[in-house]
């Protein structure tokens, strides 16, 4: 009993973003500060196109929350990280993003999609191992960060729609969207 009380005064007694949950061997922190604020892990998953593990992606948000369309309309920060899995060229990974606006964001893709071009120089060819941040925050935009750099589109519009390549009605992956809601 009292190596279980010492173990728990142990693990409280840790930093917040000390602690970690693994998936498919990638360490994911449970909290991580964006923008001065702190963001839970909220869930977390693999992303397969047919069987191939490609990356596990991670939400964080400000709200915990298993409501896409909250977590959606929130004008709080939020990411999604991805840790690849195998090596994927720019080209693949725009082109997800490209058909994810297509498939979720109606008549506004028309206006959304082109502004894919400002985020491409960032994120490059992406190794295994290698990560991208897809970060929003209010009154700044999109920050997204790959392996050549980091690129800002503002508003909430673009975000809005990135974050629904994962959280739409059409997601990229049901079983990820279903994970990052913390849905088992």
């Amino acid at each position: 009993m009292r190596k279980a009380a010492a173990v728990a005064a142990l693990l409280l007694a840790l930093p917040t973003g000390a602690l970690a949950r693994e998936v498919a061997g990638v360490q994911l922190q449970d909290t991580v500060e964006v923008g001065g604020k702190p963001l839970t892990l909220n869930g977390a998953g693999i992303r397969k196109k047919l069987w191939i593990e490609v990356y596990v992606g991670a939400l964080y948000l400000a709200t915990p929350s298993s409501d896409a369309n909250a977590i959606l309309a929130a004008d709080e920060p939020k990411r999604v990280r991805m840790v690849f899995r195998r090596d994927v060229d720019q080209k693949s990974i725009m082109g997800a993003f490209r058909e994810g606006f297509e498939a979720n964001s109606g008549a506004e893709a028309a206006t959304l999609v082109p502004q894919l071009d400002r985020i491409a120089p960032a994120i490059g060819d992406v190794k295994k191992g290698g990560e991208i941040t897809v970060t929003y925050l209010p009154g700044t935009g999109a920050v997204v960060t790959g392996p050549k750099g980091t690129a800002t589109v503002e508003g909430k519009a673009f975000a809005d729609a990135l974050f629904r390549n994962w959280l739409g009605k059409k997601p990229a992956d049901d079983d990820l969207k279903r994970r990052m809601l913390g849905k088992k």
